[in-house]
């Protein structure tokens, strides 16, 4: 079975104005093969990009979607 990560930025207010991250992160969580699925304010951020390769070795993913802009 796929072990699937899903990782969603906030994007500061850019897109959490819009879009509820939480109930987002909640429902990806229910989905068949997500083992795994947050959300952080700048996904794009190194912080946030170190969260992401860590969760992929901690977790042991195969696979990710990243759901956020891209940086500038």
């Amino acid at each position: 079975m796929s072990r699937i990560g899903v990782f969603t930025c906030w994007c500061g207010e850019n897109i959490a104005r819009t879009v509820d991250v939480d109930e987002v992160t909640r429902q990806a969580s229910a989905l068949p093969g997500v083992v795994c699925a947050v959300n952080y304010k700048y996904m794009c951020s190194d912080p946030g990009q170190s969260m992401v390769r860590d969760k992929i070795a901690s977790e042991r993913l195969d696979g990710v979607v990243v759901a956020s802009c891209s940086p500038a």
